[in-house]
C-alpha cells in the first residue's frame, strides 16, 4: 500500500454507515486522498463532485449527473456531504496524529 492508498482507506472508514459508495470505487477513493492532501478541510461538495465526475466519466461518460456541481439537484448535491465530512474528519486524525 502507498501513502494515497493509506489516505483513502482512511477516508473510507470515515464515512457514515448510511454511505453507500460502489464497490468498485478505490479509484475514486484515491482521487478524495489527493484532494484531502490539496484542499484538507478546505474540500467542499463541488470539490467531491468533481473527483466523482473525473472517475465517473472513464465508466460512463453519459451519466446524467456529468454536470458541474452547481447544475445538480439539491438532493444530488446532498449526497455528496458524507464523503465531505469524511474527509475533513480523515484530515483531521492525520493532523492529530502528526502533532504526537
Amino acid at each position: 500500500m502507498t501513502y494515497l492508498s493509506d489516505d483513502a482507506a482512511l477516508i473510507r472508514g470515515n464515512l457514515p454507515a448510511s454511505a453507500q459508495p460502489p464497490s468498485d470505487a478505490d479509484a475514486l477513493f484515491l482521487l478524495y486522498a489527493v484532494l484531502m492532501r490539496a484542499k484538507g478541510e478546505q474540500v467542499t461538495a463541488s470539490d467531491v463532485h468533481d473527483a466523482w465526475a473525473a472517475w465517473q466519466q472513464s465508466l460512463n461518460p453519459e451519466h446524467p449527473a456529468l454536470v458541474p456541481f452547481r447544475e445538480l439537484a439539491p438532493a444530488v448535491q446532498d449526497e455528496d456531504e458524507p464523503y465531505v465530512a469524511a474527509i475533513h474528519a480523515a484530515t483531521r486524525i492525520l493532523a492529530a496524529q502528526s502533532r504526537v
